[in-house]
């Protein structure tokens, strides 16, 4: 037969955690063929030599903020040169889809602009079906979607702070049947960003049965601000879980510095959960700096009623005082909080900058700085801050409970360096040179773990009959030099990606090939 593909030479480490064996991967009608033995009489279109390389499925990535911005910039080079060949999309609870009308799509837009970008987009869609249609043979890497709460709660009642009625319920209840009909992979939740966050456990509860009956999962960014803000937030989310018998999902778990008490008693409750029944699985990402938009720091009655009651209150001299009283860094000061993602030519200057410089530099109180930024550059901009506890990361990465979630911010001169770094630095530091793991339970966490968590049926293992999604790197040399300062830089070490059997990133250089496809719940990818 004749290949189109045919990659040969390299340690082939299947995804399912088992040990590498030496074979070659062929690629027919975009379906891989594993190859044992003699292949030196196969013919192929395209032969690759993996010669003391790994041979991997492409990695999957739960936790990605490229909804917007992978369609205004398709080529998505910050992941997919990392090895990431699909994405979950839709998370935080800030997804966009469905809406009914295009004027609260674009206020959704753009007070979650510090987040997810504000791009120019190639064009307008309402529904999940119309949203999953603009990926097709549009992006470089593959997308799994996942519905937040937020367009749902917007569709059924709006923007304000009230509770759910039950006829709110029902309709969001079958907002959310019809999107996963038509392809989401369940539902998402961030718990911290309005107006998703002003959901009950109650209601997101009876959603969340809506999500299990259909094979979905609940994905969430817990309400960090309940009870005893160290376990409390989690005990939420298991909570949900118990009450509506959906997997539950943790996203971005891992211990700050701040916190109250030690990580074993995080990993304790998700264990303990799990030992008496309830399914639960979390991810994790490889460095101590966190990012996310700057308008998380205001208080939450601030978005009561929307964009326009936000800008309103930024604006209003009179609101200060209370915003001083209700603001504080979310991180251990104001000078470890660095900013990024300006429009405006005269505040470029701040770029990479703390929020303590920029108040220095302007002799303003940080919160006048806070807000005056945001209102002049209309909520879209995003920090970098030092949070997690470099000591215990390395527990959650490695952990058996846990997968891999970049939770990567593609906005800004100065994004986290886990936007160019979250798969490499785990092949580098947390294998190679530290030891936290070996490389083959590795690349289950970033491969076959998360596809099952998923439900994708046929991506995650480099088994006959599955997708070509792969990945050929270098064990001996992969790196990411991404640092906080020098965030943009590709990995090293990482010199094949294959997208449904189409090559991406070809000797480390991106072919410009658009291979990718939106998956859909329950459907067989074509």
């Amino acid at each position: 037969m004749m290949l189109d593909l045919l990659i040969r030479g390299g340690l082939v480490i299947d995804g399912t955690g088992n040990p590498g064996f030496y074979a070659a991967v062929g690629v027919e009608n975009e379906r891989i063929v594993v190859l044992r033995g003699d292949v030196t009489r196969m013919q192929a279109a395209r032969v690759i030599d993996a010669t003391d390389h790994v041979v991997c499925p492409g990695f999957i990535d739960m936790h990605a903020h490229s909804g917007l911005v992978i369609l205004a910039e398709p080529r998505h080079e910050p992941k997919v040169h990392q090895g990431v060949t699909t994405e979950l999309i839709g998370v935080d609870g800030c997804s966009y889809a469905p809406f009914h009308t295009h004027d609260d799509f674009l206020k959704f837009v753009q007070i979650n602009s510090g987040l997810d970008g504000n791009p120019t987009l190639p064009g307008q869609w309402s529904t999940v079906e119309q949203y999953l249609d603009m990926f097709t043979n549009r992006v470089a890497v593959n997308v799994v979607y996942i519905i937040g709460n937020s367009p749902l709660r917007i569709a059924a009642m709006g923007w304000d702070d009230r509770p759910a009625t039950p006829r709110d319920v029902e309709n969001m209840k079958a907002l959310l049947r019809t999107g996963m009909e038509e392809g989401a992979f369940g539902m998402s939740t961030g718990l911290d960003y309005p107006p998703g966050s002003y959901a009950d456990t109650a209601e997101l509860t009876a959603l969340s049965e809506t999500s299990a009956r259909l094979g979905g999962i609940y994905h969430t960014h817990v309400r960090y601000s309940l009870g005893d803000k160290f376990l409390d937030p989690f005990r939420e989310a298991l909570d949900i879980g118990r009450g509506s018998a959906v997997p539950v999902h943790i996203t971005h778990f891992y211990h700050r510095t701040t916190s109250p008490a030690g990580s074993s008693r995080m990993l304790d409750l998700v264990e303990g959960a799990r030992a008496e029944g309830l399914d639960v699985t979390f991810d994790s990402y490889p460095y101590n700096l966190s990012s996310t938009r700057l308008t998380i720091l205001l208080p939450q009655w601030t978005h009561d009623g929307g964009y326009e009651r936000l800008k309103t209150v930024l604006s209003d001299p009179k609101m200060r005082d209370r915003l001083r009283k209700d603001m504080g860094p979310r991180a251990s000061s104001w000078q470890d909080m660095w900013l990024t993602n300006f429009k405006k030519r005269e505040n470029h200057r701040f770029e990479g900058r703390s929020i303590a410089q920029v108040a220095d530099m302007l002799d303003r109180d940080p919160i006048d700085v806070v807000c005056d930024l945001l209102a002049a550059e209309d909520l879209e901009v995003s920090y970098v801050s030092a949070g997690g506890n470099l000591a215990t990361l390395p527990k959650f990465v490695s952990h058996p409970l846990s997968m891999v979630g970049s939770d990567a911010l593609l906005i800004g001169d100065y994004p986290s360096p886990r936007t160019y770094g979250t798969f490499p630095i785990i092949l580098a530091e947390y294998v190679r040179e530290e030891r936290f793991m070996a490389l083959p339970d590795a690349i289950r966490k970033m491969t076959s773990f998360p596809a099952q968590r998923l439900g994708i049926p046929d991506r995650g293992l480099l088994r006959d009959g599955f997708k070509a999604d792969i990945v050929v790197f270098n064990p001996r040399t992969v790196k990411a030099p991404a640092t906080r300062t020098q965030p943009k830089q590709f990995p090293i070490g990482i010199d094949y990606v294959v997208v449904n059997g189409q090559v991406v990133i070809d000797d480390a250089k991106h072919t410009g090939v658009l291979a990718g496809r939106a998956l859909r719940r329950g459907r067989p990818s074509t």
